[in-house]
């Protein structure tokens, strides 16, 4: 690694942590009640959208009616972009005359955009018609993120409220959330990369001579759009196959820049907004410096790994362009346009969030690097995470070191002002628990299998990393591939869009059950046997519960993968 590197990182953090203030103040008083940032332009936009949607703004929920309202909005989107991928030969917007997806890939497709993960195991460009890309998969980018920052929201009511049965409005929070938070930032970043040439139309393919002067169609499309709401939302999908290694979705060092703080700054600024909500903003820094002090060491040995490349090439007289381990690092299944450490940024960032996109291909990064990715999302998305569902996520986690601190002195483990009990260390538990298990199972299915062994591409300890992976991806709502792996097979598509499900909604419905939980209790002042959640002590607690409780559970798997290569390569 060298001084330009470390440079480009600290610039990188320091631009993401000076929007965390501002976004982050401003999406507190959007999910506050009544009034809120340009009250007299919103109010009267709510109540037309309110009226015309037979929505009763004024009535709040119990957690199990906005759980249920949670579940039938997002089932009504499976449903929907399900049918618009079935029926695309039929409908509108399809210039390039593609036909009907395969029921196992609908499913599996539908399930990934309406859970935030947005695993894509397709190229958009030569499967998807511009009216799937646009109603079906960019609305859904929109929703679904919004859906994470309302159980957020909810969550954060439920801790400040007291003797009180409702947590808010399901349908309150989602308006409010995709209207007054992701619309806006989505319509900035496009014309920002509009301006740097993503490509923004609804023309049919170009058709254009190559370098050795063979016919060849330049895909185009609605790209900058759905490029910006995937990013902001966390979602990752690519209109294009490459993702954001592809010219037409990221052709410069701003967009690539722009794109990578887009990943990292709703989930971040979200920690100061759980600050404001419940009126302790050393909760939200404290909850903010976990994430940063388990992702900047990630980082810096993804960014370290990856110059270092691969030392079986050391001294070998061996084609660079062949292994790829030129004299910057490892450039293999990079972007030259970019390097190795904007590649590595990104690859860290879209792995500790829950966004899934790339601008490298994963695939050909060192054993060791591939495990740091890995590890990112094995450990639930809560290192930033999904807009909303990281932070949601990473509470469920305090939950249980406040438990495990309360059990260590003998105390009765409290956090803000509320008792925690069974009840809330169950929930919290099944939070936690849902996606490894999810992962292990999938995996288990995958290589006991004939169809889910088929789409290896490589054998041994590789060729298992990249079924973890992609189960990894799944079953935490990550969305990103190690680029080796043909997952479009039934078993996969069916077992995958299960594990989206369950680290999706199997999540969710316990933070409202816990949110609900607070609610009804009483806010018990803190005493000499009180815990503080806030001090350096208590992050540095809770950082190393994260990274025990993934390796617990990911080791062994790990040990079969990523280490087991990086242990063959190292004897040549």
């Amino acid at each position: 690694m060298n001084g330009v590197a470390l440079l480009q990182i600290a610039f990188f953090l320091t631009v993401l942590l000076l929007m965390v203030k501002p976004l982050g103040a401003y999406m507190a008083r959007v999910y506050s009640r009544g009034s809120s940032p340009s009250e007299p332009m919103r109010g009267p936009f709510e109540r037309v959208f309110y009226r015309l949607s037979r929505i009763d703004a004024g009535v709040e929920m119990t957690w199990q009616q906005y759980g249920l309202a949670l579940l039938a909005f997002n089932a009504a989107g499976i449903l929907l972009v399900y049918l618009l991928l079935r029926l695309q030969h039929l409908l509108p917007l399809n210039p390039q005359g593609f036909g009907a997806m395969a029921p196992d890939t609908a499913f599996n497709i539908a399930v990934s955009f309406a859970t935030n993960t947005n695993w894509q195991n397709y190229g958009g460009e030569t499967t998807l018609s511009y009216l799937v890309q646009t109603v079906g998969l960019t609305v859904q980018n929109f929703v679904s993120a919004a859906t994470g920052v309302a159980v957020l929201a909810a969550l954060a009511r439920g801790i400040v409220r007291k003797n009180a049965d409702t947590i808010g409005n399901f349908w309150v929070d989602l308006v409010r959330g995709t209207a007054y938070i992701l619309l806006p930032l989505a319509a900035l970043w496009t014309v920002v990369l509009v301006s740097q040439g993503v490509v923004q139309n609804v023309a049919g393919y170009r058709p254009a001579a190559g370098l050795e002067s063979r016919g060849q169609l330049l895909p185009m499309g609605p790209a900058a759009s759905q490029v910006a709401i995937k990013q902001l939302g966390t979602n990752g999908g690519g209109f294009f196959n490459v993702n954001s290694a592809h010219p037409y979705e990221n052709p410069t060092p701003v967009s690539n820049f722009l794109e990578m703080l887009a990943i990292l700054l709703i989930p971040a600024a979200l920690c100061y907004t759980f600050g404001r909500m419940v009126s302790d903003l050393r909760q939200g820094w404290a909850l903010l410096a976990a994430m940063l002090m388990i992702y900047v060491p990630c980082l810096l040995l993804v960014t370290g790994l990856e110059y270092g490349g691969n030392p079986s090439f050391e001294g070998m007289e061996i084609d660079q362009a062949v292994s790829g381990n030129a004299p910057g690092g490892n450039l293999e299944g990079k972007e030259v346009r970019f390097g190795v450490a904007n590649s590595a940024i990104w690859a860290t960032a879209t792995t500790a969030a829950s966004n899934g996109s790339v601008n490298s291909m994963h695939d050909s990064y060192m054993p060791l690097s591939g495990m740091i990715l890995l590890f990112l999302m094995q450990v639930g998305e809560v290192i930033f995470g999904g807009v909303g569902s990281g932070l949601y996520g990473m509470i469920m986690f305090v939950i249980f070191s406040v438990f495990l601190a309360g059990l260590m002195v003998g105390r009765t483990p409290e956090y803000l002002g509320k008792k925690i009990e069974a009840f809330e260390v169950k929930m919290a538990s099944i939070a936690v628990l849902t996606p490894p298990a999810m992962v292990l199972a999938g995996t288990a299915i995958a290589v006991m299998t004939a169809d889910g062994l088929s789409g290896i591409q490589d054998r041994g300890p590789h060729g298992f990393t990249e079924i973890l992976y992609a189960f990894s991806s799944m079953g935490n709502n990550n969305g990103s591939a190690f680029a080796g792996y043909g997952a479009d097979t039934p078993v996969v598509n069916i077992s995958g869009g299960i594990a989206m499900l369950f680290a999706r909604f199997w999540v969710a419905l316990p933070v409202l059950a816990i949110a609900g939980s607070l609610a009804r209790k009483k806010i018990v002042p803190p005493g000499p046997g009180t815990l503080p959640t806030h001090t350096p002590l208590f992050v540095g607690f809770l950082a190393a519960v994260v990274v025990v409780v993934g390796a617990l559970a990911f080791v062994p798997a790990l040990a079969l993968g990523p280490i087991a290569e990086h242990l063959l390569m190292r004897a040549n």
